[in-house]
């Protein structure tokens, strides 16, 4: 029986964990006890907190694991990478980790190798941009963080200073960064890499708040794009995950493409996209086994590709106010063969500031993508 590692016990991990059961193998999840579902679903639960690598690598050593993975976490993916690192089991270098986890460094990365992405400047404070002239609309955002956590777009130089201590609040390294901002459809696009060979698996349609915070609402597999503009993509994210020396596991990169058609790099995690986007979406719309492929080549194996299943069109509508929830009622009430699942919360007065802040979600899907727009957000405005 091969034994996984697997760092992080919540809610997000859960698919992973109960997927890698089916599979055969023997779970060991790694993870500050909080009482998350993952501490009752594993075969073994370590209560260390999901940054202690050198306690975690430890006792991955002393079990004899096989391989390590997580999915849907930056935080995780240090952690992951670093044992297998330490132990020669299948994952990404700690350079390739720093550039796919901490977006200053990214951002280098992507101008050392002409990937085309937003001209970005790190700050420490507001006085980092003394002299500098900004020309807004900016994006300031956390150096090193994910769920459009401390996130803020700004007209003009008024309340600037506010949004870059938001944004350090957010940062582990408390650091910010102020960047272009880019005009376009948001998209995220999902890969597999194996050894160092990309696989484009689907491109996500993304629908968002807007400014100031960009959180987003909802999300549609496949995206609304024609071939001739998704070959493009494939390129352009293709040789951005060499740029940020990406060889093996998921990645999620997160683009925009304006009216003209130019495509902008915003980021990209060397792991599985979170928001049901590789958990859920991409297993129905492509037919392939997301997360087992996961697993596979965190064990070494080369990933299978060929769809196992029917594709079909799938969605994700989150829940910010009652009117979500008006919708799905609608959606329960007009096609209730749509629905595959929801978890909602009672909608509160308190403001969702973050993904982590909203009262829920519905998964649904449908034989081809119209069918699913009523029920989706209006889209963002370009």
């Amino acid at each position: 029986m091969k034994k996984l590692a697997i760092i992080g016990a919540s809610y997000l991990q859960e698919p992973l964990i109960k997927k890698a059961r089916e599979l055969g193998c023997q779970t060991h999840v790694f993870a500050w006890k909080t009482g998350d579902i993952g501490e009752r679903t594993a075969d073994f639960f370590y209560p260390l907190s999901i940054v202690e690598k050198e306690k975690i690598l430890e006792k991955c050593r002393e079990i004899g694991i096989d391989g390590i993975c997580t999915i849907a976490s930056d935080l995780a993916v240090v952690t992951v990478n670093y044992v297998a690192e330490k132990m020669g089991l299948p994952g990404n270098s700690m350079e390739s980790t720093e550039l796919s986890t901490n977006k200053h460094l990214m951002r280098k990365a992507f101008d050392l190798n002409g990937d085309p992405s937003p001209r970005s400047i790190l700050v420490s404070s507001i006085s980092d941009l003394e002299g500098i002239k900004l020309c807004y609309p900016v994006i300031v955002k956390p150096t090193d963080r994910s769920g459009s956590r401390g996130i803020t777009e700004l007209f003009s130089e008024q309340g600037l200073e506010s949004a870059i201590e938001e944004a350090k609040a957010e940062s582990f390294e408390k650091k910010a960064l102020v960047e272009e901002f880019v005009t376009g459809q948001e998209y995220s696009v999902e890969f597999l890499s194996f050894r160092g060979n990309h696989h484009f698996l689907a491109m996500t349609q993304k629908y968002t708040t807007g400014a100031p915070h960009f959180i987003e609402t909802g999300h549609l597999e496949p995206a609304f794009v024609d071939p001739e503009t998704e070959k493009r993509v494939i390129q352009i994210v293709t040789h951005a995950l060499d740029s940020l020396k990406i060889q093996n596991g998921a990645s999620h990169s997160e683009l925009k493409i304006n009216s003209d058609g130019v495509i902008r790099l915003i980021e990209i995690g060397g792991r599985m996209g979170g928001d049901l986007i590789g958990s859920s979406l991409v297993n129905i719309s492509t037919g392939i086994d997301f997360i087992e492929q996961v697993i596979r080549i965190a064990l070494g194996e080369e990933p299978i590709l060929v769809p196992s299943r029917k594709k079909e069109a799938a969605a994700v509508r989150f829940i910010f106010s009652q009117k979500d929830i008006a919708v799905f009622d609608r959606l329960r009430n007009e096609h209730p063969e749509y629905l595959l699942s929801y978890e909602i919360h009672p909608v509160t007065s308190e403001a969702v500031t973050d993904s982590a802040s909203r009262f829920g979600y519905f998964l649904f899907k449908a034989e081809d993508r119209e069918a699913l727009l009523p029920y989706l957000p209006q889209p963002d405005a370009l």
